[in-house]
């Protein structure tokens, strides 16, 4: 590029991040991701500081995380899958059995199971019998896949340098007890070397370490709830009354990292990038020197697009590449292209032409700096530490070796730490900053959706419990105790996983973490627990809005509502994870009488007028059970989308109806009873009734489904066009009816 090449400076910050997995302090991790990542990526992302003389390291360590590690490595703190893996083969119950099965696989396959042979063999047969069968497996696979699942997770560095994982790696069946019991214990070593090893980085100039507030709450939200919503007819409480928690967990996590490092952080990374004025003023009084957002909130703040070219290269990068002041706190923006890279494209491709693409692309940027007015220029690269790396062979080592190696042969570029930087530059003033976070400049992804907003409600009415409780009992020995499961409760992840879009696979667990911290609250209080929080909430959304008032004979004409459905329960659908026609029904009505169980569909408004409703198929099944009698029971037959398998889906049924729509009008209706092993067969009824019009009405006779008077009926809804799930109704319970 020549000698008049400006110098770039780049900021690589790694944030490291996992909630509390924990139900009590005393107890088991109910997830084992803070071990295992301990293991693959935090000691090693910051190991590369010893292979390149000039790389600098910017990492973000949450201090929940922190407080975990000193667990698992100074007291011992297991996980349930550590817990399983460190317990003899003859003592396993067949609970534990169906766990292993259904959690031991949890690696990505391409990655972490493929190149192991064994591993490998052990996924296929578990693929080609289901999970439903604990026989599948000896004794000594058993033993085998804890052992090869734990050794998956352990980063390659260390297998390549550790004698005695080497050995274990190189074993690749036949693992013993003692095998499995020394490859925890080797992961114990590893994450007890995390905080020492940072220590020595940081006292040596070569890594920063900075912090988010202590649990990981978005701050803007429990600052103020009014500045993050957006819909006018939202059920979100109008105060939360949180900002007090917002400064303590802020404080108390500066104050941690300086007990743990001896170091006090200069800078903050609020969570999931979520800033607002009042977090910048939250951040100026308690003395934080600087903190970091996306572009997109910088373009909000400036009024400046950041234009890209069809390969996403970037037309103009001077403003981005810029540090800025408001009002006394300095702000970083990260370019919001490149975690996307990292994160969910280069590993696609050989890890030397990714590293190249990126290089080529921070080459790129630097060329464009020759008009700017400025000497210094910083190029950000800030994202997830952890999470992208399985997908990665080698867990990104070559990609990231790669990349640091050409970065650090390149004279005109330079690895910084940020702290340093923002120090001997001259910040860009900013008048206005936008409120938003790094995904669609907006916080939609924690709030302003029915089931996270439900979350919300849940967490201020707990909390309202807990502030009266102080003001009356203020010297009570166990508040703090409380608040620390208050200030659990208040983390981002909750929300993330709640409602839509996102589907971690154990959502059900975090319901039941998140229920229970809250119900810990009040445990430590001794006070009583109020009866919805044993109600998860993934079903309190789609449960009934009301069950029916009484016993009724609906008019059965598919047309609009009349009198004689008054009186009916119903369950309302949420819409899709995109829009409004992504499902094919509103709402769905029960009732019953003496005689017939009664059920309408309403359907969505929007797919009736829609050009593609004439050609769309829709199938609803309607699996049902006597619950006071004993009769042969068959589980569900519908396929799943993913592995995310709800609890509810391994019930058995005794009847099937199944009422399909096709070309405007019902093209079948047909039940189906359970017989013995397992199996379905078709029944001959002509006595249940399907009329479509507006609406879909059905009626079942309650003696064609085995329901005597007296006796209860349980049933639920399976929407599944071709056979494959779209969603279940309810998806945590069974409705009930019972024949009068």
């Amino acid at each position: 590029m020549g000698s008049q090449t400006k110098k770039l400076s780049i900021a690589f910050y790694w944030h490291m991040h996992q909630p509390v997995y924990q139900l009590s302090p005393e107890g088991d991790c109910l997830m084992p991701w803070v071990r295992l990542h301990a293991v693959k990526d935090y000691l090693d992302m910051v190991m590369f500081v010893d292979k390149f003389k000039n790389l600098r390291l910017n990492i973000n360590l949450v201090p929940v995380l922190l407080d975990a590690l000193i667990d698992y490595g100074e007291n011992g703190l297991h996980d349930i899958h550590s817990r399983l893996t460190v317990t003899d083969i003859d003592d396993l119950s067949d609970d534990d059995k169906e766990f292993i099965i259904t959690n031991f696989f949890d690696a990505n396959y391409h990655s972490m199971i493929l190149p192991n042979d064994e591993y490998n063999r052990l996924y296929q047969k578990y693929q080609s019998y289901g999970n439903d069968d604990i026989n599948m497996f000896s004794n000594q696979e058993y033993s085998d896949l804890m052992a090869l699942f734990n050794l998956a997770w352990i980063d390659p560095v260390f297998k390549n340098s550790d004698k005695d994982l080497k050995k274990l790696v190189k074993k690749k069946k036949n693992y013993t007890l003692d095998d499995r019991k020394k490859i925890i214990e080797i992961q114990r070593e590893i994450i007890r070397k995390i905080i020492p090893t940072y220590k020595k980085y940081i006292k040596e100039g070569k890594i920063e370490v900075t912090t988010s507030p202590y649990y990981h709450p978005i701050l803007p939200i429990l600052l103020d709830i009014k500045s993050a919503k957006k819909s006018f007819d939202s059920d979100l409480p109008e105060n939360l009354k949180m900002e007090p928690d917002a400064k303590i967990q802020t404080q108390s996590a500066v104050n941690r990292i300086e007990e743990i490092f001896g170091v006090r952080p200069k800078g903050i990374w609020p969570s999931e990038q979520c800033i607002s004025p009042e977090t910048l003023n939250l951040f100026k009084e308690l003395g934080i020197n600087w903190t970091i957002a996306d572009e997109g909130i910088l373009s909000e703040s400036v009024n400046f697009e950041f234009a890209r070219d069809f390969r996403g290269y970037m037309e103009d990068p001077y403003h981005l590449l810029k540090t800025y002041n408001y009002d006394g706190t300095n702000i970083i923006f990260r370019d919001g292209l490149i975690p996307n890279l990292i994160g969910f494209e280069y590993f696609n491709h050989s890890p030397e032409d990714s590293a190249n693409d990126l290089y080529d692309r921070i080459k790129t940027a630097q060329g464009k700096l020759l008009s700017s007015p400025d000497e210094n220029h910083l190029l950000t690269i800030a994202m997830d530490g952890e999470n992208c790396w399985e997908n990665y062979n080698s867990d990104g080592f070559e990609f990231l070796n790669t990349l640091y190696s050409l970065i650090e042969n390149d004279s005109t570029l330079e690895t910084v730490l940020i702290s340093d930087y923002v120090e001997k530059d001259t910040q860009k003033p900013l008048n206005k900053i936008s409120s938003g976070s790094w995904v669609n400049r907006n916080f939609k992804l924690w709030i302003d959706e029915p089931l996270k907003n439900l979350a919300w409600t849940y967490l201020k009415q707990v909390r309202d419990d807990f502030s009266n409780f102080v003001k009356q009992n203020p010297l009570n020995p166990n508040i703090e105790n409380a608040r620390r499961e208050l200030f659990i409760c208040e983390g981002s992840d909750w929300f993330w996983w709640y409602g839509e879009p996102n589907d971690s696979g154990r959502d059900n667990i975090f319901d039941y973490l998140f229920r229970e911290h809250l119900k810990n609250i009040y445990r430590y209080l001794e006070i009583e627990i109020p009866d919805y929080l044993d109600t998860p909430l993934l079903s309190a959304i789609s449960k009934p809005s009301r069950y029916p008032k009484g016993e009724f004979t609906p008019l059965l004409d598919g047309d609009e509502d009349d009198d004689s459905w008054l009186n009916a329960g119903c369950i309302k659908i949420p819409d899709g994870p995109v829009l409004k026609e992504n499902k094919f029904y509103d709402k769905i009505c029960f009732g019953y009488d003496k005689d017939y169980l009664y059920l309408r569909f309403y359907i969505n408004e929007y797919i009736e007028q829609s050009k593609i409703f004439s050609k769309q198929v829709n199938q609803m099944y309607i699996y049902m059970r006597n619950r006071d009698i004993k009769q042969s029971l068959s589980p569900i037959r519908i396929i799943q989308k993913t592995e995310s398998i709800l609890p509810i889906t391994k019930e058995k049924f005794h009847n099937e109806l199944q009422v399909s729509i096709y070309n405007g009008e019902i093209n079948l209706v047909r039940l189906v009873k359970a017989v013995p092993n397992n199996l379905w067969t078709i029944v001959s009824s002509k006595k249940i009734t399907a009329v479509f019009n507006k609406y879909v009405d059905v009626s079942i006779p309650f003696d064609e489904i085995s329901v005597a008077h007296g006796d209860t009926v349980e049933f639920l809804f399976v929407n599944a066009n071709f056979g494959v799930t779209n969603y279940l109704l309810p998806n945590e319970m069974l409705l009930t009816i019972k024949r009068v």
